[in-house]
């Protein structure tokens, strides 16, 4: 099993492949609030891309988005669901916490769907610490907003 890391940024057709997969899952598990949380997740926006690769074929992703000058938010995490259990969410959610340190912010923050309990325990196990819902969020039932110091 040969993993890598690459750090590009929302051009990268690898990316825009997983997103799609990971739009196709969330079009289910949000049910009729998917077009609300769709709205909010433009890849054109994202210029810092983190790709996991196995064996050289992207199996995950994620990317972070300055929210505020001490804050960015973590969008578009996903692996894809044959390679999960591998640990790579884990190296992803890493190098974005590294950049992030490198880029000079203090902190991640992100928010995930309720009905996504492995993300949401994922998340905890991370350090992630649950926060009063931010933003677009505020008002909605379904979702649930973390952050961690970095």
């Amino acid at each position: 099993m040969k993993l890598r890391i690459l750090r590009t940024n929302s051009e990268n057709q690898d990316f825009i492949n997983l997103v799609k997969k990971l739009d196709a899952y969330l079009k289910i598990t949000d049910g009729d609030e998917h077009d609300f949380y769709n709205q909010f997740n433009n890849i054109d926006v994202l210029k810092y891309v983190v790709l996991v690769y196995l064996n050289d074929i992207a199996v995950g992703c994620g990317a972070i988005k300055k929210m505020d000058d001490s804050a960015v938010e973590v969008k578009r995490m996903f692996v894809s669901s044959d390679k999960r259990g591998k640990g790579i969410a884990q190296k992803i959610l890493t190098e974005l916490e590294v950049w992030t340190k490198e880029l000079g912010y203090k902190k991640c923050v992100l928010e995930t769907g309720k009905r996504q309990v492995e993300a949401v325990n994922f998340y905890h196990k991370c350090k992630y610490k649950v926060i009063p819902n931010y933003g677009q969020y505020a008002a909605m039932e379904n979702s649930i907003c973390f952050e961690k110091e970095i």
